[in-house]
């Protein structure tokens, strides 16, 4: 089902009298818009005049204050599917657009998409939290983002006229995530042995510059397979963070080659995403030395070889899926006796590593990308869990990373400029 946005977006009413219609009483709305074309609607099917009137006298109080519903008729199941079609699935990722996809559909419209829109009350949303919280509390928090998110919508396009997903809470069983707080597991990152461990063991595998963008830069998956040759400032040795590889919002496999559906070049996650990176010696050498080999690959396959100038690349310059590096990872955990981690927790590895050595949180915050997450410090336990005695190993890379000056520089920025920067990324 489509909407006709353009209906809220009247400049004139008129509002006529209380008549008979038919066997009941009701009344009709006119709306009047700049081209002068107008829209007509029918209010009926009250059992009196005084219940009609009674009526009508709400909705001239609406129309007056602006908050009069165009749409009086559509179903939650209905305005869902709009919004999640027409408006997110050009403005999010295609990973973010399944997850609330699977929301929408597995368990807002199940619970709650028959209902009109204008007859959600506080209680159904209550209703739905319940519900979810009852088998998952993470879908349960995805579903409060999701109607928060879809909620705000309808009121601004006037398909309802009170938000009643405001201030609904999920049950006082849940403990309440902080405001985009990532909490980070510390059984489930690697100290610093184990990171040298892997950083050598990896050299003779494909992935070796996957895992030093992981673990010593703290790059995203995606981002990392991102990473091209022009990106790199070779007299200031840094990394400009500025894309990564994944589904264009929007498209299917059939509007791209063969095995390029998901490694087109889309924008980052958001606006703090795009980042410059100081790179460690060490990191800076292994770039130097991929790209003598990339170089000798293009020379040997000058007509089937794909310059497209990414670091992380087959011999014929195609570059990396998101999942190729996981049969070569998890043969590398095993193999070396190292726990058995999420990819993801390499960069989890990196950040407790610049946490424990008391870099500041908002440094390293930036360092690593994130938007609208606080990093949270009392999770990471006991120093020595973590780092065990092998701090000095590392210690020259952490100094190369991310120098105090630079983190002091980087979290110079007042309170106004940090909700400026929440702001910027509220849907």
């Amino acid at each position: 089902m489509k909407f006709d946005l353009k209906m809220q977006q009247y400049i004139d009413w008129k509002i006529y009298n209380v008549t008979k219609i038919k066997n009941s009483y009701g009344y009709r709305v006119v709306l009047i818009y700049m081209d002068g074309s107008r829209i007509s609607q029918q209010k009926s099917g009250f059992a009196t005049k005084k219940a009609a009137g009674i009526d009508r006298d709400k909705t001239m109080g609406e129309l007056y204050a602006g908050t009069y519903v165009v749409y009086p008729n559509v179903k939650v199941k209905d305005f869902l599917s709009f919004w999640l079609e027409e408006e997110m699935r050009t403005r999010i990722t295609s990973g973010s657009y399944e997850t609330y996809h699977n929301i929408v559909y597995n368990h807002i419209i199940p619970s709650i998409g028959g209902i009109k829109m204008t007859e959600v009350k506080r209680s159904h949303v209550q209703t739905v939290y319940n519900e979810t919280v009852s088998y998952s509390i993470s879908i349960a928090r995805l579903v409060k983002t999701v109607m928060n998110t879809s909620m705000r919508y309808a009121l601004n396009k006037k398909i309802i006229a009170v938000n009643p997903a405001k201030g609904v809470t999920l049950p006082k069983r849940v403990e309440k995530k902080g405001y985009h707080t990532r909490n980070i597991d510390v059984k489930r990152t690697l100290n610093v042995e184990q990171i040298l461990t892997l950083i050598n063991a990896s050299k003779d595998t494909p992935i070796h510059m996957q895992v030093l963008f992981a673990v010593l830069l703290g790059l995203r998956r995606c981002e990392i397979n991102g990473v091209k040759y022009s990106d790199i400032d070779y007299i200031n040795r840094t990394l400009k963070v500025q894309r990564q590889l994944g589904k264009k919002p929007n498209t299917t496999a059939g509007d791209f080659p063969a095995k390029t559906f998901t490694k087109q070049e889309i924008g980052l996650k958001t606006a703090s995403s795009y980042r410059t990176i100081p790179i460690p010696d060490y990191v800076f050498e292994a770039i130097l030395e991929e790209r003598k080999i990339y170089e000798k690959n293009r020379r040997r396959r000058p007509t089937t070889f794909q310059d497209l100038d990414f670091i992380c690349c087959s011999s014929y310059g195609r570059p990396r899926s998101k999942d190729f590096h996981w049969k070569h990872y998890k043969k590398l955990l095993q193999e070396n006796g190292l726990p058995d981690i999420r990819w993801h927790d390499l960069r989890s590895s990196f950040c407790t590593v610049l946490l424990k050595n008391n870099f500041n949180p908002k440094a390293v915050s930036q360092l690593m990308g994130h938007a609208k997450e606080i990093i949270t410090i009392d999770v990471y336990g006991d120093t020595a869990e973590i780092i065990e005695d092998c701090l000095e190993a590392l210690q020259p890379f952490i100094d190369d990373v991310i120098p105090e000056s630079k983190a002091e520089e980087n979290t110079d920025f007042s309170n106004d400029t940090y909700m400026d920067y929440l702001e910027t990324f509220l849907i």
